[in-house]
């Protein structure tokens, strides 16, 4: 590792320990994962250094694999929620039916500060907890996308 991503490493680190989260490293030091509780549901969280690009990415997964039945529902869903969305989006793995809320920065040129990691993690988190229900009603009660995130952002 170079001196920055070292440093990008050690940061990301602290700022997960600051903020009292037990976390597993993974990848020989370059991905955390953890779990989270919010008020809908329990999920596992991804941290993540790119060492060359200098980035750090953070992924929340959704606790449930959506069926592919209900895939483009939720696609729409989701599609609809993201056009909205200033800080980070939600990506869907067609193939596997995973859902997962991402947000990132970059960090080159950039002096490391635990508010970079503040500012990234809990907006993913509030995110991914806010439109859980909706993702469960499209998925267990059959609700119609559009009409779900009508209920789910207000």
């Amino acid at each position: 590792m170079t001196e920055l991503t070292t440093q990008l490493y050690d940061t990301m680190v602290d700022f997960f320990q600051a903020e009292q989260w037990p976390y597993l490293a993974l990848e020989g030091n370059s991905v955390l994962t953890m779990n989270f509780e919010g008020q809908n549901a329990r999920w596992t969280c991804y941290a993540q250094v790119r060492e060359e690009q200098q980035q750090f990415i953070f992924y929340s997964l959704c606790p449930i694999i959506v069926p592919e039945d209900k895939r483009a529902d939720v696609l729409e869903f989701l599609t609809r929620t993201n056009y909205g969305l200033i800080i980070g989006n939600f990506e869907v793995d067609l193939d596997e039916g995973e859902v997962r809320y991402k947000t990132s920065f970059d960090c080159e040129d950039v002096p490391l500060t635990p508010a970079l990691f503040k500012n990234v993690v809990y907006p993913n988190i509030a995110m991914m907890d806010q439109y859980l229900p909706g993702i469960f009603s499209i998925v267990y009660v059959e609700d119609l996308p559009f009409e779900t995130l009508e209920e789910v952002a207000g």
